[in-house]
């Protein structure tokens, strides 16, 4: 591959904050990314995760702390010197410009002679498989291939580091899929560095080497995607990990990693990375689909059926406990609108959290 990206050794965050008035955004990120890792900002709207993006980008000035590129301190820099590619949510290309010259239009801005402008964009082209389509215009082009000019573009100037913004919201869950394979295929032919910002955890466990999951504006966990789906480390970030049945009841048991909790007339056990103790509060998290119709006697919850959706292969409903609890349960057949069920967790998928709210 003859494009060839800056080399460094890493990328250094230390007590970045940014306020906006008296609205404290971001507070306290510390982060060291290394070369050639793809690391995903994972969160919902509002947590930081952009606000990050775009203090590194250099379109957002920090409030306190530093950024860091090896040595060199570059929250300092204005964004053209970082000279770090940029993809947008929205790919802000020029639509009066060609494919060609959308990409080429970095590299002509530094100066370039036209011959190496020319080579340079046609490794681009052909790295993003868009040979053929550089005389078109923009509105000319698929969203799947606008998302290609603009990642050719981002890379073509061969930067330290490329930065994405939910790059792949406006598409269409199809070119989602294919998109996301095709953006780690380009970041592992480069050897580049990669920070991509999503809210979709699905997307963030699929293509990162690292995940950062955050919430109003703080760090929450840093993991590999294997850690943070096996062991979230709060309910928060087990949300995020698809743990969306949360439930808040009291400890009976707990001890070698193990606990159960009291949940209205209920007993659930499940594993636990907490120190619990019984009479403590406690939060029980379920994956929706480890929450299963059946016929079960333990670690099951009485309800009605309050919703049924057809998922292709499988069922995905809403019910209500006696207590007034709202579950969301996977079912391998159909089940009537206000039906008596039974949904069982097994206890090796239940996780149980400690609550910040201390003994009742």
């Amino acid at each position: 591959m003859a494009i060839a990206l800056r080399r460094f050794e890493e990328v250094r965050l230390e007590g970045v904050r940014r306020d906006f008035g008296s609205h404290n955004a971001l507070r306290d990120i510390t982060l060291t990314i290394k070369r050639g890792e793809f690391i995903a900002l994972l969160g919902p709207s509002g947590c930081g995760k952009s606000t990050t993006l775009n203090m590194l980008a250099g379109l957002l000035s920090t409030t306190g702390g530093s950024i860091w590129l090896d040595k060199q301190r570059i929250d300092v820099l204005k964004p053209e010197d970082r000279g770090f590619g940029m993809v947008f949510q929205n790919y802000a290309l020029f639509p009066h410009l060609s494919v060609r010259d959308n990409i080429g239009f970095g590299l002509k801005m530094r100066g370039l002679a036209k011959a190496e402008i020319k080579r340079k964009v046609d490794e681009a082209i052909a790295l993003v498989r868009l040979q053929g389509q550089d005389a078109k215009l923009p509105g000319q082009l698929s969203g799947g291939q606008q998302q290609r000019v603009a990642i050719a573009r981002a890379i073509v100037i061969e930067p330290p580091l490329v930065l994405m913004d939910e790059p792949l919201s406006n598409l269409d869950a199809k070119l989602r899929l294919e998109m996301r394979a095709e953006i780690r295929r380009i970041h592992n032919a480069l050897g580049a560095t990669t920070i991509y910002v999503t809210h979709d955890q699905d997307e963030a466990l699929s293509m990162a080497d690292r995940v950062v999951v955050m919430k109003d504006g703080v760090v929450r966990q840093i993991g590999t995607p294997t850690e943070l789906y096996e062991k979230p480390s709060d309910v928060d970030v087990a949300d995020f990990m698809g743990f969306r049945n949360r439930l808040r009841g009291k400890v009976e048991t707990a001890a070698s990693g193990r606990a159960t909790v009291k949940i209205g007339d209920r007993q659930i056990s499940g594993i636990t990375h907490a120190s619990l103790a019984a009479g403590q509060n406690a939060y029980v998290a379920i994956r929706t689909d480890d929450l299963v119709a059946g016929s079960a006697n333990d670690n099951a919850f009485s309800a009605t059926v309050e919703t049924i959706e057809y998922r292709g292969r499988e069922f995905v409903g809403t019910a209500k406990t006696q207590d007034g609890i709202d579950l969301i349960f996977h079912s391998p057949t159909s089940a009537l609108i206000g039906s008596s069920v039974e949904l069982r967790a097994d206890p090796d998928r239940v996780i149980i959290f400690a609550d910040g709210a201390g003994r009742a």
